[in-house]
């Protein structure tokens, strides 16, 4: 922290051979004061509005009230997610995903609570193509709020239960970008542990992003190995279910169940039960169909390997053998990153706010964040202390001060090495916050741009279970997960 203060000042009898071209050199005598009119109206005097624009300048404070919400896109346990559109300040008019969690709820768990802000600090840390965007976090007195990207083209789960299976080539497509997305993630020290149809989203032109990182491990180290038990069970690793520790190579045997899913229409081991399903996963025989090509089949075996040592990927070179097989051997992997393959499927949607490719058990509720008079102890409240996030692009364009031009250019004293935004000196900008609670309740928050009232509504409905495979209890669960 010394280095903050070592300012280069300039001493009290330093002198300067600067000159100021409009200084004017007084005697012992008296002074007319100046005519201010004349000096006001001369045509080479700049006037220059005095604003919030141009005074004192701070990060845009963004709260529920800045957010018009438009539909439900889905909804669980700890709360909802909302199509809003941004009516206020920095992006006004934007459409936006908004993940409403409740912490009456989540304070019951100190798992989920750690789920939660894992969320939050993965998404500031991860930038990457196919990976969701966090543009703001922030917080009321009983609920955390995470502003997302709009995914429009919906849920890969959604593409696949229309289409039933996938041809080989349309799973190369959405394979290879899911491989640089967990590739990244490991990079970084993060294992995704929840690799699945549900949680891979389109964007608007057919690319994937992954979402929802509740369920994320950070800062692992190569082989580092965490014994959490999580996951949705049909794409769960063994390692896992046998609680005998695990490491990135779980998201591995995921990627291969979930490529079994897209060429035979459902994941490689399912029951009638949970119980079953596990036995299935432990101790069941692979079953490949006889129309999938000889690469295709040997890349799932090499994945669901169910011992990690000979599974491909857990080694040190983690994404490469993956990248070196022959079931991608069309593909360029620079051509994959810049999103230059042409997408199999072209979300059809008629404008930005189309919501037309998500559940419409979701879409046709009304959309209320209804309000949450729940009693949160002020310990707990401190758990959240820096929640609040405002994505560094747009805290970047806050901070441009409008360019005036300068009759008089004045001497700038200070040193050079004083860091010039707070992204080079991050904690000189983010002081200790008390709580950063937004004091407009939720239950007035604009919805289709009036004011409502919010009515309460129940938890949510239950959600009946997939054709796609037999695992009621597990389906139940799949559809949303927030």
């Amino acid at each position: 922290m010394a280095g903050v203060f070592d300012l280069e000042l300039n001493e009290t009898n330093a002198k300067d051979d600067y000159s100021d071209e409009d200084s004017i050199d007084v005697d012992d005598q008296e002074i007319t004061e100046p005519d201010m009119s004349a000096i006001l109206e001369d045509a080479d005097m700049e006037k220059i509005q005095l604003n919030e624009h141009t005074v004192n300048m701070g990060k845009e404070k963004t709260g529920p009230q800045d957010f018009e919400l438009l539909k439900v896109l889905g909804r669980g346990g700890y709360g909802k997610v909302f199509q809003v559109r941004k009516i206020s300040g920095k992006e006004s008019g934007k459409i936006f995903a908004m993940k409403v969690l409740k912490k009456a709820t989540l304070c019951r768990s100190q798992k989920d609570t750690a789920h939660t802000k894992a969320e939050r600090s993965i998404l500031e840390s991860v930038k990457h193509p196919f990976i969701v965007d966090l543009i703001y976090a922030f917080q009321t007195g009983n609920k955390l709020y995470l502003i997302l990207e709009y995914l429009s083209g919906g849920e890969l789960f959604m593409h696949l239960e229309r289409e039933g299976i996938f041809l080989e080539d349309t799973a190369c497509f959405y394979l290879s970008e899911i491989v640089l997305a967990l590739e990244h993630l490991h990079r970084g020290g993060i294992i995704y542990r929840d690799l699945k149809p549900e949680n891979i989203l389109l964007d608007s032109k057919g690319h994937i992003k992954l979402t929802d990182f509740g369920l994320c491990k950070e800062t692992l180290n190569n082989d580092k190995i965490t014994h959490t038990f999580c996951g949705t069970i049909e794409y769960m690793a063994p390692e896992i279910l046998t609680r005998t520790g695990h490491a990135r190579g779980v998201d591995w045997w995921s990627l291969g169940a979930l490529m079994y899913d897209m060429l035979v229409g459902h994941p490689p081991f399912s029951a009638e039960s949970r119980r079953k399903t596990i036995e299935k996963i432990l101790k069941g025989k692979l079953i490949l169909p006889p129309y999938l090509t000889p690469d295709a089949k040997d890349l799932i075996r090499k994945l669901l390997q169910r011992k990690p040592q000979l599974r491909l990927c857990s080694n040190t070179e983690d994404a490469e053998p993956i990248r070196r097989h022959p079931f991608f051997s069309n593909v360029n992997w620079d051509d994959v990153l810049a999103k230059r393959c042409e997408p199999p499927i072209k979300p059809m949607l008629t404008s930005e706010e189309d919501t037309s490719l998500f559940d419409t058990r979701f879409t046709g509720q009304p959309p209320i964040d209804s309000p949450d008079e729940s009693s949160i102890s002020e310990s707990f409240n401190r758990s959240f202390l820096g929640f609040t996030y405002v994505a560094p692009s747009l805290l970047d364009e806050a901070h441009k001060f409008p360019n005036h031009s300068s009759r008089s250019p004045r001497k700038n004293t200070f040193s050079s090495s004083i860091p010039a935004n707070s992204q080079s000196l991050p904690f000189l900008s983010e002081t200790v916050e008390q709580m950063d609670i937004t004091n407009t309740p939720p239950s007035t928050a604009s919805v289709n741009g009036q004011q409502q009232s919010a009515s309460a509504i129940g938890n949510g409905d239950s959600i009946a279970p997939t054709l796609r495979s037999p695992s009621l209890p597990v389906k139940q669960m799949r559809k949303i997960h927030i």
